[in-house]
């Protein structure tokens, strides 16, 4: 189960492919949510998707259901409370047992995630082209990533090359599994059927959920990157998606393991990640017992941070580190392609 480089990714990491920061994402939530009819039956305003998918979870509990109007006074509650939140998430986990407000809540998330990747430079429209346009990403955090995972390295060591990182990414798209399935192929020269058997083998975490199972992942309902999605397959997503009290507990078999491959690593690097104490600490449990290496070193951006906070995320990155040495290179200055332009030889893999 020992792995060398625990790659952790936050919505930061995501901006450099157009899809929104927490503050953008809220804004668009709240548009999605307005939702509003002209004389009673026309709908003018919000998504016309999530109502559909709120007519359809209504039936689930009542065949015969059709109001939705208390529903809509809830995604309302959260349109007006945008501003004031910390994020949606943060919203939602105040409102947990408010089983009508989670719903709208994730339906909204799952619908932004989905129009977020058809709108990244990472889409591609699969009826007019069968790959990425790479020429447009060069200079972004994935390329040279994947120039690091694939220096000096041939197509019969790429899956031993794989195995040495784990990905633990805290944002709901599938930006990462996307791009890795197409440049594996395009790079080398591989059919779809085997860079999927590679993708498939990296260890990733999505431990809040994402927007559903990419389709070379062969799983049941599948939805493509950027998928204009049915209302029912809009429910199967926000099923996926979960609140901070929700499968992140201590004893969860993925919190569990994360935290095993967290306490094992050489290297844990931190890309677009906000260092919010609640992912910390399911990152890091107060008990944490390091098994494997001497010292540990910390990679991370933190753009948008001020000094005097880098300062604290240091001291608490030393504090957890314990009882190993720890060398820290956290910095305000890069974002994410800079992180590996900066520490190319310090990230290498092999």
């Amino acid at each position: 189960m020992t792995k060398k480089t625990v790659i952790v990714v936050g919505a930061g990491a995501s901006c450099e492919y157009n899809l929104p920061t927490s503050n953008k994402l809220k804004s668009e939530i709240g548009s999605l949510l307005d939702i509003r009819f002209e004389h009673g039956f026309r709908q003018d305003y919000g998504d016309h998707l999530i109502c559909e998918a709120l007519r359809s979870a209504i039936k689930r509990i009542d065949s015969t259901a059709r109001d939705i109007n208390p529903h809509l006074h809830t995604a309302w509650q959260i349109r007006d409370a945008m501003p004031q939140a910390i994020s949606i998430d943060n919203f939602i986990d105040a409102h947990y047992t408010n089983d009508a407000l989670v719903l709208c809540g994730k339906l909204a998330i799952a619908r932004a995630i989905l129009l977020a990747e058809k709108n990244s430079s990472l889409y591609f429209d699969p009826r007019h082209k069968n790959t990425i346009k790479f020429s447009a990403l060069e200079s972004n955090w994935l390329n040279l990533f994947m120039q690091l995972l694939t220096e000096n390295c041939r197509i019969d060591k790429i899956q031993e090359r794989l195995s040495q990182v784990v990905f633990v990414i805290f944002n709901y798209d599938r930006c990462i599994e996307h791009y890795l399935f197409h440049a594996l192929r395009v790079y080398y020269g591989i059919e779809q059927i085997i860079a999927a058997r590679y993708v498939k083998n990296i260890i990733i975490y999505h431990p809040y959920g994402q927007v559903g199972t990419l389709p070379f992942y062969n799983e049941e309902n599948p939805i493509a990157f950027g998928q204009e999605p049915t209302a029912n397959q809009l429910l199967a997503c926000s099923d996926e998606i979960k609140t901070f009290t929700e499968e992140t507990k201590p004893t969860t078999k993925q919190v569990q393991e994360i935290n095993k491959y967290v306490s094992e690593a050489e290297k844990v690097i931190f890309l677009g990640f906000a260092y919010h104490r609640q992912n910390m600490e399911l990152l890091f449990p107060q008990k944490f017992n390091y098994t494997k290496y001497s010292d540990v070193s910390y990679f991370g951006t933190a753009h948008g941070i001020s000094d005097s906070d880098c300062t604290l995320i240091r001291n608490e990155l030393n504090e957890l580190a314990k009882p190993r040495g720890c060398n820290l290179f956290i910095s305000n200055k890069n974002k994410c392609a800079d992180l590996f332009r900066e520490n190319w030889r310090r990230l290498s893999l092999y």
